[in-house]
């Protein structure tokens, strides 16, 4: 099943009003007028800081989060997505130009450095086959991350990260 959980709070430490959320949810504002905490009681989220699943982004699984500072955020999160279970192969090709152009390689695993594993001097699309993923632009699964459906991602820049250059990707395991 796909259940996931998250509970927002207005303030820190769980406190103020609150509201429970089950699925993607595009703009808190329209149930908190801020929130600076949460819990994910199951399952696992990507949050945002901008409405509509933009800005930046933060994988959150199952814990407490007293404090958005304690992920690295630094303004209230407004937008969050639940990430489905997945159960099967994972599968995603990366290009190092725009619209699938350049140099390509298909990766079914984590890659903690793009560059010195494939000789890619960047990633500027991909398709996602299978599984779900988070790709960030540090080596070694740091720095800024963005979270990866299946789809087609045919411009990395218009997603928001006009500056950010992606240099490791890693599956997003259930576990």
């Amino acid at each position: 099943s796909n259940m996931g959980k998250i509970i927002f709070y207005e303030e820190r430490n769980f406190q103020g009003r609150h509201y429970e959320c089950m699925s993607d949810c595009s703009d808190m504002s329209s149930f908190l007028s801020r929130c600076h905490s949460c819990r994910v009681e199951s399952g696992c989220f990507v949050v945002y800081d901008r409405p509509n699943f933009l800005g930046n982004q933060y994988f959150l699984r199952r814990g407490e989060y007293s404090d958005y500072g304690s992920f690295g955020m630094s303004d209230s999160i407004r937008s969050c997505r639940l990430i489905p279970q997945h159960r099967g192969s994972f599968r995603m090709r990366i290009f190092e130009r725009e619209n699938f152009l350049g140099q390509s390689h298909e990766l079914v695993d984590d890659c903690d450095n793009i560059v010195d594993r494939y000789r890619m001097s960047d990633c500027q699309s991909c398709s996602v086959m299978d599984g779900h993923w988070l790709m960030y632009e540090q080596p070694h699964y740091r720095g800024r991350m963005m979270y990866l459906r299946p789809g087609e991602y045919r411009s990395m820049r218009e997603l928001g990260h006009s500056g950010m250059r992606l240099s490791s990707v890693r599956r997003i395991m259930d576990s």
